[in-house]
């Protein structure tokens, strides 16, 4: 073990473990993994403040990468292009390390990265690494990089967003709220969690007992926001399922959807099972199914920690459901998940524009299967964590044309807060409401 800044690392022949591991990651998002299951694979060996240390550094680059390019490429001759991608993920850790995190002194920054690009790639790398990175150090009071470009490739470097998104985003909200927007996105989210089992007051007692510091969570108002919880799955509470993480926009969901008391839900894109849960609440029975078995395990470790009953997880494809009609059918349908980029910065960089293409394709296939499975007088609960209309109004409005026998019907007065409400639709937006985006509609099936 070494120790810098007051923090101890553990160390692999010359480079501690948490920067070996940050670069793997860095290679499973070239290779198509999503950043947060390769996160926690390759975090598992870690101790609490490695792992906090590791998650700052790749989630921080992911979040500043397309500025530290720009800083990169002018020092860089010829280019980060001639570079192997690696390497340059390699930079990119490094630079970050070098400008964004005060724990770290420069000569760490630069020895270790280093290092790095010598045992991946060999001397030449390592000497190109030692030389750019020395440059940085050495020109960090005078970083500007220079925009030709107009407003929307500004926005695009300052706030390490792709361009197309960006120039959506002004289409439809403006300057003003996508500036906010994009700002959020490049914060740290809060953990909020949910009591289960347990009323809120109970649980707040028992994580400052434990030296948790708590707050109030937004538009939800018995979650609560831990502050000062470095080691979440060492809390007593954790470990006795006193509690479950999750957005206040997931938790809306489920409580735009208004259930009635006893009714039989069937969750077809549960994973990771946080809205099954918040069903468990009321309904008299949950299905919850996912096409992934190895996401439907964190559904099922879910259950089991929070010991929840009348709870069925099974695989299953969501287009071809594989129940009876029930009373409630929820799907929370795979999307873009443009309202979670400060959750997931890597998603930014993984969408592209035909990608909105490819996901409304799905969604609808989702839809017509989950249709067939909800009892005349039954609800369709259709949900998303996208902000993109193609994905959300502008689906529902496919869907209702194509099955005349369902309707949109606005949750009871109340259910929800009337800020998030909008014509009939839970819509939560981040830069509005400081949360994760979400949208949903609540459609009613007619009695033949």
């Amino acid at each position: 073990m070494v120790a810098r800044a007051g923090v101890q690392f553990a160390v692999q022949g010359g480079v501690t473990e948490a920067r070996v591991l940050a670069a793997e990651i860095c290679a499973d998002l070239r290779n198509g993994e999503m950043l947060d299951s390769s996160f926690e694979r390759r975090a598992a060996p870690l101790d609490s403040r490695d792992r906090r240390w590791m998650q700052e550094l790749v989630y921080g680059m992911l979040r500043r990468r397309a500025r530290l390019d720009a800083i990169l490429s002018s020092r860089v001759r010829g280019g980060l292009a001639r570079l192997d991608p690696d390497l340059i993920d390699l930079l990119r850790l490094g630079v970050d390390q070098l400008l964004y995190m005060g724990s770290v002194p420069a000569y760490a920054a630069i020895a270790q990265t280093v290092e790095l690009a010598k045992r991946r790639h060999g001397i030449g790398a390592s000497k190109l690494a030692n030389a750019v990175l020395r440059r940085v150090d050495r020109e960090r009071e005078d970083l500007a990089v220079q925009v030709d470009g107009d407003e929307v490739d500004q926005l695009a470097l300052e706030y390490s967003h792709p361009r197309w998104i960006i120039a959506r985003w002004l289409d439809r909200f403006g300057r003003s709220e996508t500036v906010k927007l994009l700002q959020t996105n490049n914060t740290e989210p809060p953990l909020i969690a949910r009591p289960y089992g347990i009323v809120r007051e109970q649980l707040e007692a028992t994580l400052e007992a434990a030296g948790v510091r708590v707050a109030d969570a937004p538009l939800v108002a018995d979650s609560l926001e831990l502050q000062g919880a470095a080691a979440l799955t060492e809390l007593g509470a954790y470990k006795q399922g006193l509690f479950f993480i999750q957005d206040p926009a997931s938790t809306l969901v489920a409580r735009y959807a208004a259930i009635s008391p006893g009714v039989t839900v069937a969750d077809l894109c549960a994973a990771p099972g946080g809205k099954s849960l918040e069903m468990t609440r009321v309904a008299g029975a949950v299905v919850a199914s996912d096409r992934s078995q190895t996401r439907l395990q964190r559904v099922i470790a879910n259950v089991k920690r929070l010991d929840a009953r009348d709870v069925l997880a099974f695989v299953g494809d969501a287009r071809h459901p594989a129940v009876r009609p029930v009373d409630v059918v929820l799907i929370d349908v795979p999307c873009t998940g443009t309202g979670t980029f400060r959750r997931h910065p890597d998603a930014r960089w993984r969408l592209r524009p035909s990608d909105l293409a490819v996901m409304t394709n799905l969604q609808r296939a989702i839809c017509r299967g989950a249709a067939r499975v909800v009892k005349p007088g039954g609800l369709l609960i259709y949900s998303t964590c996208s902000i993109e209309p193609e994905e959300n109004e502008e689906q529902v409005a496919t869907f209702l044309k194509e099955h005349p026998d369902f309707v949109l019907e606005p949750p009871p007065s109340g259910e929800i807060p009337e800020e998030v409400l909008d014509s009939g639709f839970l819509r939560v937006l981040p830069q509005r409401h400081g949360t994760d985006g979400a949208f949903a509609a609540r459609l009613r099936r007619a009695v033949r």
